[in-house]
């Protein structure tokens, strides 16, 4: 089968690998139809983060169901499904706690399409099979009212920017919201567009970038041109704010403009592995900052419930669409969110 790989820092090659097989009880095989670029995959693709080459790539789909091993109950070949980025069991503790991300069952950190965590590439969206180890798990039926391009966002952006706010917004109804937008820059939208659609009773965006502060004032956010290359006055504070520029600036701005006993939402670890914190100014604030990977599976479900019901249109911040064939060089390219349609039918 062919599959896309990243060999290294703005090169990508097709290459002819040997397709994947059901290995056993509880597995499925899926064709990918229709793939999302990942904000993350933007700066794997230029060289800014680097895990180690060669692995197969993407990890935002929507797929058909090709095969199922004995024991899958919840998925049948005809049917068209998202499949959870992470790989995870569905059955250890973390898992039935909702925590996808820490399944103990695999590599901590096991993932499709970032490279080989935990010494195993588990295969990339840009494929023509994958196969799926927890079919049970993994899969979401996809409604058919749900069309593929939409719907290819919600197994990692889309539900990434939907946890940043959902929670505070239900601890305190109708509450104000900062989105301080950057590198993650469609986390950053979904967030404006979550939150709006969740009752806050303002959001505002702030960004450098004349794209993202338009795609976030058709949101329906107030938008305000801000350069985190210094420091920034901060002009009000929020009780809920989220840090989707990635840079340290961008992060210490969010921190500084959340109210005392607000929380701030970090979506990334940033461009290093490290990083500094005000902690004098968050403890004396009493200021809660999260950061972490979003738990794919049941995020995404919920994600897909308000698209069902409307109040949720992730398709409205696609910006491009593209067949795979274009996904070397499509890759490499600023769009906020581009999705890659196979054979052109999504």
């Amino acid at each position: 089968m062919r599959q896309l790989t990243f060999v290294e820092p703005r090169r990508f090659e097709w290459w002819e690998v040997s397709a994947p097989r059901v290995e056993g009880k509880g597995e499925a095989l899926v064709r990918p139809t229709t793939v999302a670029r990942c904000d993350l995959d933007l700066y794997i693709a230029l060289g800014v983060v680097r895990p180690e080459p060669p692995f197969a790539f993407g990890h935002e789909m929507v797929a058909e169901v090709l095969e199922v091993g004995d024991g899958v109950a919840r998925a049948r070949p005809g049917d068209r499904v998202l499949l959870s980025f992470q790989i995870h069991c569905g059955a250890c503790a973390p898992c039935i706690r909702g925590h996808t991300n820490a399944c103990t069952t695999v590599p901590a950190g096991a993932n499709y399409g970032l490279g080989r965590y935990g010494g195993i590439d588990f295969g990339g969206a840009f494929s023509d099979v994958v196969r799926v180890p927890f079919a049970d798990a993994m899969l979401l039926p996809l409604p058919q009212q749900v069309d593929a391009v939409t719907a290819a966002n919600l197994a990692d952006n889309a539900a990434d920017g939907y946890r940043t706010v959902a929670p505070h917004l239900a601890a305190e109804p109708g509450a104000p919201v900062l989105v301080v937008g950057g590198l993650a820059q469609s986390v950053g939208l979904y967030a404006v567009q979550a939150a709006l659609a969740l009752g806050a009773s303002r959001v505002v965006y702030t960004d450098s970038d004349p794209a993202r502060l338009a795609l976030a004032a058709r949101l329906g956010a107030e938008t305000r041109e801000v350069a985190y290359d210094a420091p920034v006055a901060v002009r009000e504070a929020f009780p809920i704010t989220v840090d989707a520029c990635v840079l340290p600036e961008g992060r210490a701005f969010a921190i500084a403009s959340t109210s005392p006993c607000g929380v701030c939402t970090s979506v990334s670890n940033g461009t290093s592995a490290e990083g500094t914190l005000p902690l004098l100014d968050m403890y004396k604030k009493g200021i809660r900052y999260e950061i972490g990977r979003v738990h794919s599976r049941p995020t995404m479900e919920t994600v897909l419930g308000h698209v069902c019901a409307g109040q949720l249109r992730p398709g409205d911040l696609v910006t491009r669409t593209a067949a795979f064939e274009d996904a070397p060089a499509a890759l490499l390219e600023p769009d906020p969110k581009i999705v890659f349609v196979r054979g052109g039918n999504a």
